[in-house]
C-alpha cells in the first residue's frame, strides 16, 4: 500500500489522457488446444525503445487448459470515488482468470519484466464461494474487484444462472455474489457502470454448452444467444430493467458507456442479426423520465462470396459476415472503434453525436476469404478482434483470436497470433504502423490487451471533465 493514491489513477478522463504514453502492454497468450500453459506476454511500446514492438517477456502459468481469455487491474481510477476506502492502492496486479479452467490468478506487475506469480485461487473455490464458473470480464470498482462469469454451478456450468461477484482488492480473498435481485437475466457476458450515477450495465453472451465446443448453429438460427441488456441499481444490486434488443440480434456483446460521468450514455456491439448477416452497434440512452432506452445507431453489411473460398459454416450463406466481437471508446468519447473479425476491418467511427455515428476510418487486415497481409509483409490470422486504445487516443492495437473453438470453425485452416498498432489522425482516419507487427510464440494465439497505466476499456471516472 502507498501513502498517496497511485500516479496513475485519475480523477478524470480528461486528465488521463494527458499522463505519460503507455511503455508496456499486457498481453494474453492461449494455448488453443491446452497443450502448453496460458501466459502473459510483456510488449515493448516504447517507442524509443531498442526492443520496441516486440515481446520482451512472458511468465507461463503452471497448469494447462485455463483458457485465458479477458482480464484487468486490482485497482485503478475508481479508487478515487468518494465512496472508496481504498485510495491509496496500486495499479499493480493483474487479475487473469482461465475461462475453461474457473481458476483465477493474481500476477504482480511491479517489475514488468519480471511478472510473479502472487496468488492462485482454485476453481473449487470459486464454485464453492460464489455458485458461479467460467470467470470473464474484471473491472476494478471502489471497494472492491468485480468478476462476470459465463456459468452456473454444476459441471456444465447450468445449474443456475452466471452472474458477478467481488473479490478484496487488498486480499484477493472472494466475498461473494453481487447479485441481490437478478430481475430477468439468465445470461452473461460483459458489465460496466457509471459510478456517481449509480448504474451498471450487463449484456449476454450464451450458456457454457453454446460456446464452449464452438458455436451451436442450431440455437444461432433459433435466436437462442443472447440479446439482451440490463441496467442495475449499482449499490442496491438490483436489476431495474431489461431492453431485449430483438431476438434477431445474437449476441450482444461489448458495453462501453460515455468515460464522462456526466453522460448518460454508451453503446452495445451485437455480433450478428440472424435474418441478413449484418453487425450492429446500439446506442443506449437513460430518456427524461428516468427509464433506459436503445436504438440501432451503427449496421455494417455482410460481404458477398463464393462458397467455396467460405468455411463449412458460412457456405450455405454464400456471404461472410462482419461478426463483431468488439468494440471500444476513446476516452475524450469521440471515437467507437469496432472490431470485424469475420469481414477483416477495423472501423473507426466518430460519435461525437452518439445518435448519429460516422465511419471516419477504415483498416482492412486478415478476414475470412480474404487474408490481408500486414503492410510490413507479415500474415494476420483471423481477423481484428480485441481492441484497445493508448489514454491519449492516438494509438490503437488489436489482436486476433476471439475464443480458441471458435477460431478454428470461422479460420479452419488458419493458426498463429498477432498484435498490430494503428495510429489515429488528428481528424480522424488510421493507418497501420507498418513497422509494429508482433508475431506471437508458435503453438500461441493472442486475445486481450491491458496498456500500462491504464487504458481505453480499464478505467472508471468518478468527477466530470471540465
Amino acid at each position: 500500500m502507498t501513502l498517496r493514491p497511485d500516479p496513475t489513477f485519475h480523477a478524470t478522463a480528461q486528465l488521463a489522457m494527458q499522463a505519460p504514453v503507455e511503455t508496456y502492454g499486457f498481453v494474453v497468450m492461449l494455448s488453443p488446444d491446452g497443450s502448453k500453459p496460458d501466459g502473459i506476454a510483456v510488449v515493448d511500446l516504447d517507442q524509443k525503445s531498442d526492443s520496441y514492438g516486440t515481446i520482451v517477456h512472458q511468465l507461463l502459468m503452471p497448469n494447462t487448459g485455463d483458457e485465458f481469455h479477458h482480464f484487468g487491474w486490482n485497482a485503478c481510477s475508481s479508487a478515487l470515488s468518494p465512496l472508496s476506502g481504498h485510495a491509496f492502492l496500486e495499479r499493480r496486479y493483474l487479475i487473469v482468470p482461465g475461462i475453461r479452467s474457473s481458476r483465477i490468478y493474481v500476477i504482480d506487475t511491479k517489475d514488468p519484466l519480471d511478472l510473479k506469480i502472487h496468488k492462485i485461487i482454485e476453481p473449487e473455490e470459486v464454485f464453492a464461494k460464489t455458485g458461479y464458473s467460467r470467470p470473464h470480464t474484471i473491472h476494478c470498482g471502489p471497494e472492491g474487484i468485480y468478476v462476470s462469469t459465463l456459468g452456473g454451478g454444476g459441471k456444465d456450468g447450468m445449474d443456475g444462472p452466471p452472474g458477478i461477484f467481488i473479490m478484496d482488492c487488498e486480499t484477493f480473498e472472494i466475498i461473494g455474489q453481487y447479485e441481490m435481485d437478478r430481475g430477468k437475466q439468465d445470461k452473461h457476458y460483459d458489465f460496466w457502470w457509471n459510478l456517481p450515477q449509480d448504474y451498471m450495465v450487463s449484456s449476454e453472451w450464451a450458456l457454457p454448452p453454446q460456446y464452449e465446443n464452438g458455436i451451436v448453429p442450431e440455437d444461432l438460427l433459433s435466436n437462442k444467444y443472447g440479446h439482451s441488456i440490463h441496467f442495475w441499481d449499482l449499490r442496491r444490486r438490483k436489476n431495474i430493467q431489461t431492453i431485449d434488443f430483438g431476438e434477431n440480434y445474437q449476441m450482444a456483446l461489448e458495453i462501453r458507456p460515455a468515460h464522462d460521468p456526466k453522460k448518460s450514455h454508451g453503446f452495445c456491439g451485437v455480433v450478428v442479426d440472424t435474418t441478413n448477416l449484418q453487425g450492429a452497434v446500439f446506442t443506449w440512452w437513460r430518456g427524461e423520465d428516468g427509464t433506459w432506452q436503445s436504438k440501432k445507431t451503427i449496421t455494417i453489411d455482410p460481404r458477398p462470396e463464393k462458397p467455396e473460398n467460405l468455411p463449412p459454416l458460412l457456405q450455405g450463406f454464400e456471404a461472410v459476415p462482419p461478426l463483431i466481437t468488439d468494440i471500444d471508446l476513446s476516452l475524450d468519447d469521440k471515437y467507437l472503434y469496432v472490431a470485424c473479425w469475420g469481414l477483416g476491418e477495423m472501423h473507426q467511427y466518430d460519435v461525437s453525436d452518439p445518435m448519429n455515428p460516422v465511419l471516419a476510418g477504415k483498416v482492412e487486415l486478415g478476414g475470412i476469404a480474404r487474408g490481408t497481409k500486414h503492410p510490413g509483409g507479415g500474415d494476420f490470422a483471423f481477423g481484428p478482434q480485441m481492441v484497445e486504445i493508448s489514454r491519449d487516443g492516438k494509438r490503437v492495437y488489436w489482436t486476433n483470436s476471439l475464443y480458441s473453438t471458435w477460431d478454428s470453425q470461422f479460420y479452419p485452416d488458419q493458426e498463429g497470433g498477432q498484435m498490430v498498432m494503428a495510429h489515429v489522425g488528428e481528424n480522424g482516419g488510421l493507418t497501420l504502423d507498418k513497422d509494429f507487427y508482433v508475431d506471437f510464440p508458435k503453438g500461441y494465439r493472442a486475445h486481450q490487451i491491458r496498456l500500462e497505466g491504464g487504458d481505453c476499456s480499464t478505467d472508471s471516472f468518478c468527477y466530470p471533465n471540465v
